[in-house]
């Protein structure tokens, strides 16, 4: 079917007024920010989409797969915009980007069940702000909160900075809405917990597109009681010193809702003013009195059995009103990148407490010996945020002066790095990726993470994408569309 004979059937669809076709705004939909720097400098090198469709409801999302399966046109979900390992790019011709931002409704908040329900455009902020003025909270507050919409959030698997307490996405969700290539939309119902089969709800949650496209979501909410908080930190000789540290307090039985530990060199960057070259721990124990209280407590117990030197709290206090990015920030982080063409960069993975360390140590060392641009990197280093029973993550972090043309920053900086991270933590055992997602850049190792369950996943693509049109490249191999 002819471009402009899809455009006119898409106008048919959901109103002339729903889709755009500007250049500029299809050029800047072809990337996230994945390509911040390249976009940052004009560079957008396509494919680009064809449109950005508008969506304003379920029945349009569904109409718009539909017609897109029937006649092999592409579609990349998108709602916040704020993935960050290429999920958002448009790497096929004849792609539709099907933008929910303006489902923007909070269907319902129900403070004696204790769960809220909203479209996938509503903002985590504008949700968690409505249910501040019930003394409740989501408990979600991923970096990028003033940004990020629901549907996104559920999509790519999201986590928060209280974590450790309340959970990923996953853990918050209750049931949900999405609606499948074939048009049709399914809805999972919002009880405690069932035994009805297998969970279906992961299915649809860390899809990132590439199944189903969420359309409204149901997530627990919590008493929200920042009074009782109780805020802590540590100066601490080195990161397995800080990750065994993590270890005890949360074997122990103990849940902060924030426990990190830094390294030295992204302490220095997160905590110049009071970092002195070491690392940096730090806790937020939160809830009722008496157990935020208890877990202070012990926090400071356990802490105690190490050599440390304790900090103020109140300067964990401010550095936690300042963590979040909005706008402001990314246009800060913009102006940085053209004056002085240098970046940052995460990733993120996760393991067991018994390699943990190993990962972080055989991470640092390789790209301190192997790396051939080493010279070009201002910062290398990594930070723990979100603990578990059984292990915790690590975000490797790293920061270069670019030496190169633009659209050269990728691939001379970027993805070498990150391939070797996730080379060291599969080699033992652990996850590729925490919390950001596969996108379109962990695809070539999507297999191997998940070794002979792969065919489970092989075939849920198989099942409810069979053409191939949701989100192509993404979580699966390009190759296998």
């Amino acid at each position: 079917m002819d471009i402009t004979v899809v455009l006119g059937r898409l106008r048919d669809l959901v109103g002339a007024d729903r889709v755009d076709t500007d250049e500029q705004l299809l050029r800047e939909a072809s990337v996230d920010r994945f390509k911040k720097y390249t976009a940052v400098h004009g560079v957008y090198d396509g494919p680009f989409p064809i449109a950005v469709v508008r969506a304003g409801s379920t029945e349009q999302v569904a109409a718009v797969l539909a017609f897109a399966n029937e006649h092999g046109v592409n579609i990349v979900p998108r709602t916040g915009r704020t993935g960050t390992e290429g999920g958002l790019e448009t790497s096929f011709d004849r792609t539709v980007v099907l933008d929910g931002s303006e489902m923007d409704e909070i269907v319902h908040i129900d403070p004696v069940d204790m769960l809220a329900t909203a479209q996938c455009g509503v903002p985590l902020r504008v949700l968690e702000e409505r249910a501040r003025e019930l003394g409740l909270t989501t408990g979600h507050s991923p970096q990028s909160k003033p940004l990020a919409q629901m549907g996104g959030l559920v999509a790519t698997r999201s986590i928060g900075q209280f974590s450790t307490l309340y959970g990923g996405i996953e853990d918050m969700v209750v049931g949900l809405e999405a609606a499948f290539p074939d048009g049709s939309v399914s809805r999972i119902k919002n009880v405690p917990r069932r035994a009805a089969g297998p969970d279906i709800r992961h299915v649809v949650i860390g899809n990132e597109g590439a199944l189903c496209y969420v359309t409204e979501v149901t997530v627990k909410l919590f008493k929200y009681q920042p009074e009782n908080n109780r805020f802590h930190g540590y100066l601490i000789d080195d990161v397995r010193t800080g990750i065994e540290l993590l270890r005890e307090v949360i074997v122990e039985g103990y849940r902060p809702s924030v426990a990190r530990v830094y390294s030295e060199q992204d302490a220095a960057q997160h905590f110049s003013h009071f970092e002195d070259g070491k690392c940096v721990a730090i806790f937020l124990a939160e809830g009722p009195a008496p157990l935020a209280e208890a877990t202070s407590t012990a926090i400071e117990e356990i802490v105690g059995k190490y050599r440390h030197e304790k900090v103020d709290p109140r300067l964990i206090r401010e550095w936690f009103g300042n963590l979040n990015w909005g706008p402001d920030k990314i246009r800060a982080e913009q102006e940085t990148m053209l004056a002085e063409h240098r970046l940052g960069y995460t990733t993120e993975v996760s393991a067991n407490w018994s390699v943990i360390g190993d990962i972080y140590d055989a991470v640092i060392s390789r790209i301190t010996k192997e790396y051939p641009h080493f010279e070009d990197l201002t910062m290398l280093g990594g930070h723990s945020s979100h603990s578990y029973q059984n292990g915790t993550n690590m975000y490797f972090v790293y920061d270069y002066r670019i030496t190169c043309e633009p659209r050269e920053e990728i691939t001379k900086y970027h993805i070498p790095l990150n391939a070797i991270i996730v080379e060291e933590t599969l080699a033992r055992g652990g996850s590729m990726v925490h919390h950001h997602g596969i996108g379109k850049y962990r695809t070539q190792w999507t297999e191997q993470e998940h070794g002979t369950a792969y065919p489970i996943l092989r075939r849920l693509k198989e099942v409810y994408d069979p053409k191939g049109i949701m989100n192509p490249g993404t979580v699966f191999p390009a190759g296998e569309r």
